[in-house]
C-alpha cells in the first residue's frame, strides 16, 4: 500500500520570537528549514496565535517555554490535528518538542532546528527515550488506520511498560520491528492487523489495512445517502471494515455525479475514473447487458473496482440495490521496512 499513499508535502513551519536574539536566532533557522517563515511579533501574540494556528503544521518559539505553555494552552484541542510545537532557546543550546511530538512531527522537527543551531533536541515521549517503536507513527507509515484512539492508548501504554507488542497479522506478511512480537493467536495479541470485522479479543487495538478499493456503478441522480447505505450493507454482510476503504472507483461517465462526488467527499476518499475501453479490458467479472447498452461497457462495479486495486482479488462481488451497484477488491499490500528503534 506504501506505493499508493502520496508524497508528503513539505512541513509549514511558523517561527517566533520576542527578542532580538530571539528573532536573529528564528531568522538563522528559518534559512535551513524549507517551508518556514519567521513571523514578525513581539506583542499579542495571543491573538495572533489563534489567528494562524490552523494555518501551520508547525510552529517553533525562540523564547522561554512557561510563555509558550500559556499562549497555545487555550488552542489545543486534538492530539491528532495539533500543530507540532518546538521551544528553543535564545542561544539555540535546546530544542524541546514540546507538543505533537509522534503524529504532528515535533520530534523530527526537534531535530532538524538543533541541527542547525548546533544544540541538543529535547525528546521526552516515552517510546523514544525508551528505544521503543512509536506505534501510532508506524500504523501511519503502514497505512493502517487504527479502531478508536482509546485502544490506540493502551497498545502504546502496553509497549512501554512491557517492552514489546503481541502483533496478530490476519492473512499478511508485514515486516514487524523489533519490540513486535508477531503471534499466531488473535486471542493472545495486543494488536490485530486486519481488514475483516470479527470477534476479536475487546481488548486488542485494530490496525485497519486501507487496502479496499469499493467499485462503483449508479444510476444518474443517485443521492450520496443512497450510496452511503448500499456501501455499509455489502461491507457489513461481507464482514469487511469501513476503515479499510482506500478510495472508490467507477466510470468516467460518472465523473460529475453529484451524489457519487459528495459521498467521496464527506469520506476524504478519492475516485478513480475509468472509460469504457478499459473496462472491458478486464477478464472474468459479471457482465451485464444493460450496463452494456446505457454505457458501452460490460459492467462497472467489479472492473473498476479490480483496475483501481491493481489486483485480480474480488472480496465481493457485485451487489445491486435500485440505483446502486458495489463491488469490492482488495489491493495487494506492499509495507515500509520497519524503522529501527532510536
Amino acid at each position: 500500500m506504501a506505493a499508493d499513499r502520496p508524497e508528503p508535502r513539505p512541513m509549514r513551519v511558523a517561527l517566533l520570537a520576542v527578542t532580538d536574539g530571539g528573532q536573529r536566532l528564528a531568522a538563522k533557522i528559518a534559512q535551513g528549514l524549507p517551508g518556514s517563515e519567521v513571523i514578525a511579533a513581539r506583542t499579542g501574540l495571543g491573538e495572533l496565535l489563534a489567528g494562524i494556528w490552523p494555518r501551520y503544521d508547525g510552529f517553533v518559539f525562540v523564547m522561554a517555554a512557561g510563555i509558550v505553555v500559556r499562549l497555545i494552552a487555550p488552542l489545543l484541542q486534538d492530539k491528532r490535528t495539533d500543530p507540532c510545537v518546538v521551544v528553543v532557546d535564545e542561544k539555540g543550546r535546546f530544542a524541546i518538542s514540546l507538543l505533537a511530538g509522534h503524529l504532528g512531527g515535533g520530534n523530527a522537527l526537534a531535530g532538524r532546528v538543533a541541527v542547525i543551531t548546533d544544540g541538543q533536541e529535547v525528546i521526552t515521549t516515552a517510546s523514544d527515550t525508551l528505544g521503543l517503536t512509536a506505534l501510532d507513527l508506524w500504523a501511519r507509515e503502514q497505512g493502517l488506520a487504527a479502531e478508536g484512539q482509546a485502544p490506540l492508548t493502551r497498545a502504546s501504554a502496553q509497549l512501554v511498560n512491557a517492552g514489546s507488542l503481541r502483533v496478530y497479522l490476519d492473512g499478511w506478511s508485514l515486516p514487524l520491528p523489533t519490540d513486535f512480537i508477531g503471534v499466531a493467536d488473535p486471542a493472545g495479541a495486543d494488536c490485530i492487523v486486519s481488514n475483516r470485522l470479527g470477534d476479536w479479543p475487546a481488548a486488542a487495538l485494530l490496525l485497519r489495512p486501507r487496502n479496499l478499493v469499493v467499485g462503483i456503478g449508479c444510476n444518474r441522480g443517485t443521492g450520496r445517502e443512497q450510496i452511503e447505505a448500499a456501501l455499509g450493507e455489502a461491507l457489513r454482510e461481507h464482514g469487511l471494515s469501513e476503515l479499510a476503504v482506500r478510495n472508490l472507483a467507477s466510470i468516467d461517465l460518472k465523473a460529475d455525479e453529484a451524489g457519487l462526488i459528495a459521498f467521496a467527499e464527506a469520506r476524504g476518499l478519492r475516485i478513480d475514473f475509468y472509460n469504457k475501453d478499459q473496462l472491458n479490458g478486464v477478464a472474468g467479472v459479471s457482465r451485464s447487458d444493460t450496463v452494456l447498452r446505457a454505457t458501452g461497457a460490460q459492467g462497472v462495479a467489479e472492473p473498476a473496482a479490480l483496475l483501481s486495486a491493481g489486483g485480480n482479488k474480488l472480496l465481493v462481488r457485485k451487489m445491486k440495490w435500485k440505483d446502486v451497484t458495489i463491488a469490492v477488491a482488495e489491493a495487494p499490500c506492499t509495507w515500509s521496512a520497519p524503522a529501527p528503534a532510536a
